[in-house]
């Protein structure tokens, strides 16, 4: 809360590119979605890429760690009227400097701005953005509250289609219970997607425990072996990677501390899926209609998978059930047979 809510007036004071590091290229669906969203809201963001999966029309989606709402503004556009964003976030720290984050001429002052939390400032907007939307009524709502403790903040179980979360979980000391949790809120068939920061081992506790470490969501960072560990215990299937940058640390301090251990950090996307337990499926063919909007020729999935517009592709009998049991089942015809390949398991 101090280092986000106090330390940091805009993303230039960062010491290394953990919070700034882009996923993948913007559709153009994307990119003018963004472009409705208020300045005031995406002025003060920090997070390892954007975390828009595919095929969201009318789905409910979660957003772990909201921070001033950017996010759940653009799958706001996204979802459409008959869809929903729920926003949480913990930090209650004042964010009177988001102004700051844009440049303005050296003769005038930064406007003194009244204080507000991230929740606020994301409620503040939410008129402007429905009317930019032509919405009728909101489709998004924002909750203060804790993403390790979804039930104290009133969130039913099975009721969301995707968690999303960006750069956030490693700012919590208890992934599994962040992992639980968002298993628990998600419907069958539901995804969890994500990015965040990953280490190549585990860390020091010099490391652990040096706070500016923390702040920089290098310190809190999950060994990438632990991440597919705990997504298996709490009921997910084999985490699907679906890109990796790695960090550069800018700072010599920083450098020292970490480079005792010789350990390596990359900004991850990940796709978590919550298939049923009577989900029966085998190795398949499977064909993509080409029906999602801003993916009509082809889908990148993730690292193994790319499916083309009409085009036959052998998947593994866990994939089959993603897609057999996800919102994608409608856009791809599935065909039980032998998969003529072997499909490696992504790692970061």
């Amino acid at each position: 809360q101090d280092y986000y809510g106090k330390e940091l007036q805009k993303s230039e004071d960062l010491k290394t590119n953990a919070c700034v590091t882009l996923a993948r290229p913007l559709s153009k669906v994307v990119r003018d979605a963004l472009e409705r969203v208020h300045k005031e809201v995406v002025a003060r963001y920090y997070g390892c890429g954007l975390v828009i999966p595919e095929c969201l029309e009318s789905c409910w989606i979660l957003d772990l760690g909201s921070g001033s709402g950017r996010d759940c503004y653009l799958l706001s556009q996204l979802v459409g009227e008959r869809g929903h964003v729920t926003g949480i976030d913990m930090t209650k720290e004042q964010v009177q400097h988001i102004a700051r984050a844009s440049p303005l001429p050296l003769n005038i002052s930064p406007p003194s701005l009244p204080s507000y939390s991230q929740v606020e400032v994301a409620k503040k907007h939410m008129a402007y953005h429905m009317d930019k939307f032509g919405y009728q009524k909101p489709n998004v709502e924002f909750l203060q509250g804790y993403i390790e403790k979804l039930g104290d903040a009133g969130l039913a179980d099975e009721s969301y289609d995707i968690v999303i979360s960006n750069c956030v979980i490693n700012l919590v000391p208890d992934k599994r219970a962040v992992l639980h949790r968002a298993y628990r809120v998600l419907k069958p068939g539901g995804e969890m997607y994500f990015s965040d920061v990953y280490a190549s081992q585990r860390l020091s506790e010099t490391t652990r425990k040096h706070r500016v470490l923390w702040g920089e969501c290098l310190a809190g960072a999950l060994y990438w072996r632990d991440l597919y560990s705990i997504a298996k215990e709490v009921g997910f299937k084999t985490p699907c990677l679906v890109c990796a940058s790695p960090i550069t640390i800018g700072n010599k301090e920083l450098e020292d501390v970490i480079g005792e251990s010789n350990c390596c950090f990359v900004s991850a996307t990940f796709r978590l899926f919550k298939v049923p337990d009577n989900c029966q499926a085998a190795p398949s063919q499977v064909i993509y209609s080409g029906g999602i909007l801003g993916h009509e020729e082809e889908l990148v999935f993730d690292a193994n998978f790319t499916f083309k517009k009409g085009e036959a592709v052998d998947v593994d009998a866990e994939m089959a059930a993603i897609l057999q049991s996800s919102r994608f089942a409608r856009e791809f015809l599935i065909q039980a047979g032998k998969a003529n390949t072997t499909t490696p398991q992504g790692c970061c």
